[in-house]
Order: structure tokens, then sequence, then C-alpha cells
């Protein structure tokens, strides 16, 4: 039984250990590739094409205004260019849209409002509706809660002009509300650290590139190759990007371009978008793992790499095991070997990319840094509710995709659900284990155990009290619940 429980314990620390070595290895590839940048050629208005903007919606009338004012104030010769506003909302969301593209109409702006009578496809359908009757040779997707600026298309569409293998550009994302909360300082954090490495290396590299969903601008021959879009995943953006990669389509990312957006206000809106995140990234990892491990084109480390980055959510199933397995450890009275302390040196290679992402992007970086231990109590408190979304997406077949809310907290009614008693009977166990292992002078776990009770509890305690403050909200509850069986 004990090396039972020491085997379970080096599995957990070793799963976590090869993603620290993948950031050691996306830290060396950026240093390899940082000098690669591509600047596009200025290009005269009579040289640009006719571009589409979609603007896909689901119950955000929060910001939904301010999103189509912002795609009409683009900076782009009127007759080339046109603004969907794919709508499946059941609130006020198309009541307001219409209002505000009736404006925009009235002022000479080629704008409609498309709504859906239901979500077959979710956000993929909605925009594979839109695409059917879109007019443009290149389509650029905003989110709900996005602010472009002016300039956005002119700048993004001249990397296409010279180069006809190019199917997407993908731009930095950046945070309207980062100085909110120190929430949203965290979040920014690791946002930061995903868009200026990440994403750097991952399109620098050839090493299956992606689109995130937003922010960005499709060659539409590119979609319409690749397969189009498909609603069967969360994470329609990873899954028509990995089709396009396997077609032969070439990336472009550039971290000069930003497009601002908000972060979630709420923990119940983080933990809702990471779940989601968690879940189409993994059902894409079931979908696309082995076309990505078979493909000859790439070599073996890239092919590694690429479905390493997929699989990165994993990394939740690796902390919960060994959270679980502390009791029995301490129970037992088991001395780990002294050697396996090099496995928390490898661990640090993701949070070594998220200082250098700060000092590349902000002259006041080391302030920053004070939310980085911020992050990480949030990462451990979203151990369970990440880890339910990992299996789901591994051993799943239905799912609902559940909108992040966005906007002010109270208009929307958010319930922790079932996964509150979760994270409550988890935040005890760590507690009884960090008691246990305190009264044996076991000091081995104390740390581990001391941020699991502080990260639990911290998603407990505000879970209750974000729930209460909506309650009395008007739109139905979001939960993560409609999606809780396998």
């Amino acid at each position: 039984m004990n090396s039972i429980l020491i085997a379970l314990h080096v599995v957990s620390v070793a799963g976590l250990a090869i993603y620290g070595v993948l950031g050691y290895v996306t830290l060396w590839l950026y240093f390899r590739y940082r000098h690669a940048e591509v600047q596009a050629d200025n290009v005269s208005p009579a040289e640009l094409p006719f571009v589409t903007v979609q603007l896909p919606v689901f119950n955000e009338s929060e910001v939904v205004e301010r999103l189509i004012r912002a795609a009409g104030s683009l900076e782009y010769p009127r007759d080339r260019l046109e603004i969907q506003v794919l709508d499946d909302s059941t609130d006020l969301t198309t009541e307001i849209a219409s209002r505000v593209v009736l404006d925009l109409q009235n002022r000479g702006i080629d704008v409609r409002l498309i709504h859906r009578p239901n979500r077959r496809g979710f956000k993929a359908g909605a925009l594979a509706a839109g695409l059917e009757s879109a007019r443009g040779e290149f389509i650029a997707i905003f989110d709900a809660d996005f602010m472009p600026y002016p300039d956005f298309l002119r700048r993004t569409i001249p990397f296409f002009l010279d180069n006809t293998d190019l199917g997407v550009v993908q731009t930095r994302w950046d945070h309207l509300n980062k100085h909110e909360s120190g929430l949203t300082k965290a979040q920014a954090i690791a946002m930061d650290k995903h868009f200026a490495i990440d994403q750097f290396v991952r399109h620098r590299a050839g090493l299956f590139p992606k689109f995130n969903g937003s922010a960005g601008v499709w060659r539409r021959r590119c979609i319409q190759t690749a397969g189009g879009w498909h609603g069967d995943t969360a994470c329609e953006d990873l899954c028509l990007s990995t089709r396009a990669v396997l077609a032969g389509w070439k990336f472009h990312y550039t971290n000069d371009i930003i497009a601002p957006a908000e972060l979630p206000s709420t923990v119940l809106a983080y933990k809702t978008q990471q779940s989601r995140w968690a879940l189409g990234a993994t059902q894409c990892l079931r979908k696309y793992a082995w076309a990505i491990w078979r493909e000859p084109r790439y070599s073996l480390p890239e092919r590694l790499y690429a479905v390493l980055s997929m699989g990165a959510y994993t990394t939740y199933l690796f902390a919960l095991l060994l959270l679980i397995v502390q009791l029995p450890l301490t129970v037992a009275g088991l001395q780990l070997p002294r050697w396996m302390w090099i496995f928390s040196l490898i661990g640090l290679g993701q949070p070594i990319l998220m200082l250098f992402a700060q000092s590349l992007l902000h002259d006041d970086w080391p302030r920053r840094l004070w939310y980085l231990p911020s992050l990480l109590v949030v990462a451990i408190g979203l151990t369970p509710s990440t880890s339910w979304a990992v299996l789901r997406g591994l051993f799943g077949r239905d799912f609902t995709f559940t909108r992040t809310p966005k906007g002010n907290r109270r208009a929307y009614r958010q319930s922790p659900g079932r996964m509150l008693g979760v994270e409550l009977l988890l935040m005890i166990y760590s507690a009884v284990t960090l008691a246990w292992a305190l009264a044996t002078h076991n000091t081995g776990p104390v740390l581990l155990m001391g941020t699991s009770v502080v990260g639990l509890g911290y998603m407990v305690i505000t879970g209750i009290v974000e729930a209460r403050q909506s309650a009395g909200a008007r739109t139905p509850a979001i939960t993560s619940e409609k999606s809780m069986s396998i």
C-alpha cells in the first residue's frame, strides 16, 4: 500500500513537472524566434478587400451596445465593410441590439442583426449561420466583451494581401478592467503570459498555432477548406484552428496589435470561463491528438509540443491527485525521497514564463508581480471544478456551452451549484491533512495544504457571497451543473 501511495505522488508531481519542462522549452523557443516579427506593408484604401465583422452574442445585455458601437467605429472603407450581429439571445439583448443596429444603419453603416430562434451549435452554429450570407473575403470576429480600436482592420488585413497561404491573423488581448480587483489583476498575469509568450512561440515556430476565439481575422477560404465551424466542442476556435493547420494554412500572431476586453470580474464567472475552456480543449485533444501525432510534416518534438499544449488543463487532474494523496501519505508517516525536490524546481517553468511576460509588456512589472501568489491561490481553488471539466472532455459526449457573464455582476444570477459542496469537502480534507502534518512535525505537505485550504476556502466563501449578491438578477441562473453528467 505504501508503495502505491508513493507511486501516486510521483505520478502527480511528474505530470506537473512535464509542463514545467514545457515552460522552459517555450522560453528557449521565445529567445530563438524573438526577432522573427513580420511587419505588414502599407496598403492604400483602394487595395483593401471586403471584410465581414461578426459579433456573436448570447444574453449580453450589459455589453452588447458597447460592442456594436465599437465595431461601427472601425476605420475602414464603408463600401467594403459589413457587420453581422449574430444574436442567439433570449433576454433584453435582442431589443438593445436592434435599437443600436437601427441607429448605425441610419448613419450609413452596413450592419445587420441576425437572430436565431435556437442555439443549435452554440457559438460555432451562430458563426456558421452568419457565414452563409457574409459577403466578406475576410472574417473578423469579436466576442461580446471586446472593444476593438478603430484601426484594427487597417492594421490586420494587410498581412493577408502578400501571403496567400495565410489563413488567420490573431492579435493580443488587453484588459479593460485589469485594475478592478485582485482577481482581475491575477488573471491579467496569466493572460499576458499566454499571449506574449505562448502564442508568440506557437505562431513563430509553427507549433500548431491557434485562433483564440476573438480579436482575430480569418480568410474565408481558410474556414471553408478546413471544414467550417463545428459545434461538437466547447472550443470551436481551437477545433477549427487545428483543422486549418492540418490542412496546411499559415497563422500569424502580432503582439503589437491589441484588442481590449473584459476579464471575468467574479469568481463564479471566472470559474465558468475556465471550466468551458478546459472542457473544450480536452474535447479537441480527444478529437485531434491522433491526427496531430500522425502528421508527417512535423517532427516528433513539434508534435509532442502540440499535443501537450492542447492537454495543458490535465495539470489540474495531477494537482487534484497530489492533494488527495497527501493525507494517507502523512498518516502513514511516509518520508519521500530527498531527490524529489528536483520536481519542484522543474515545475517553476510556467511561473518563470509569467514573470518574463510581465517584464516584456509592462514597465512597472515588479509591482504587478505582487499578484502572482494570488493567481496561485485561485488556481488551486479551481482544481476541483476544472478537473471535472477535463474529465467531461475526456469521457463525456453531450455538453452545454455555458457563457461567461460580462458587465455588471448583479445583472446575472450566478450559482456555484453542486461544485460548492465538492470544494467545501476538499477544503476540509486539506485542513485535516494540514493539522495532521503539523501535529506530527511533518513539514513536507504544509505549504501545499495550507495554500489549498486558502484557495478552496476562497472559492467557497466567495461563491456563497456572489450567489447571494446576484440572487435578485433577472436572468436565469448560470451554473456549471448544466453539464454535470458524463
